[in-house]
């Protein structure tokens, strides 16, 4: 299609692989490393100290090779967090990218990367100050959450001084949702635990990531349900999308609620699969482009 698309979650070292160093240091990197990507790290002969290189492979060596490919793809904006969590077995945060980095990658690509901002439920002030700074002086659009590496659902208290933030600075709130490919409970991750907060929140807007699956029905029914909730269908190449989850969104009840996501995955891939899948040109038009000008004011 002619149109440019946008790509509402990706991840700063799809730009810069060194950028993961710091995660792949955590027990539950090093585990995804071996089983989620374990046929790239076999192959690849990747050592313990080396196993963030499986990532050299998705994404590229620059952030000028990174929006090369995004005008070759045809991708107007490339959105990256902090991919903030918490390594429960380390007992500690990780992060791919402060703020500042963040800030400096959008500058590098005149506003091509969009910047989004991490939360830590154990450090409640200092994540809303640095939220707020995020949004008010260095221009982020969102807020990227993993509530689940915290041992959390999206309905418990800790995480509630975030979305009161959100809601007073108007920005939407990415959580993840569906299983962890870290060693994680994945329980936390069942979309139908954003029902509570969307009714609690009407003013939120909260974008449910990954599909939902394997609860993809749960998804489905909370960007239905609710007005202010959303969703994006990154972390799984399109070709593996259930088929009544694509019919689903084709129907026209959550057209206008689904975004286009990679969550790092191959850009070109993943672009040329969802136009592949039998969908409405409005229904691509909206997913891939016009439901996130929209939702994030671009």
């Amino acid at each position: 299609m002619s149109f440019r698309a946008i790509d509402t979650m990706s991840r700063p070292q799809y730009a810069d692989p060194e950028m993961a160093k710091g995660l792949f240091e955590a027990y539950e990197y090093r585990v995804l490393a071996k089983t989620t990507f374990g046929g790239l790290t076999e192959k690849m002969g990747l050592g313990d100290d080396e196993l963030w290189k499986v990532l050299t492979v998705l994404g590229n060596d620059s952030l000028e090779a990174t929006v090369e490919e995004m005008d070759e793809v045809g991708v107007e904006y490339m959105f990256m967090d902090q991919n903030m969590l918490w390594s429960q077995r380390d007992s500690r945060l990780i992060t791919a990218a402060s703020v500042e980095e963040l800030a400096e990658m959008a500058d590098r690509s005149d506003g091509r990367i969009v910047p989004g901002v991490g939360y830590n439920p154990n450090r409640i002030t200092e994540s809303i100050e640095r939220l707020e700074r995020a949004v008010k002086d260095l221009g982020f659009k969102y807020v990227w959450f993993h509530p689940m590496s915290w041992g959390l659902k999206p309905s418990d208290s800790e995480c509630y001084p975030l979305y009161s933030k959100c809601v007073e600075l108007d920005v939407p709130v990415t959580i993840q949702t569906g299983q962890s490919a870290e060693p994680l409970t994945s329980e936390p991750g069942r979309p139908m635990y954003a029902d509570e907060v969307a009714i609690d929140f009407p003013e939120l807007e909260l974008v449910l990531s990954h599909t939902g699956w394997p609860w993809t029905s749960e998804w489905c029914s909370m960007l239905w349900r609710h007005p202010n909730v959303y969703g994006n269908v990154g972390a799984y190449y399109p070709e593996f999308m259930p088929d009544e989850q694509v019919e689903f969104i084709d129907s026209g009840r959550i057209r206008e609620k689904v975004l286009w996501a990679t969550n790092g995955l191959d850009l070109g891939r993943h672009r040329a699969e969802f136009e592949e899948l039998d969908l409405r040109d409005e229904t691509r038009r909206r997913v891939l482009k016009e439901n996130a000008v929209e939702l994030f004011d671009l």
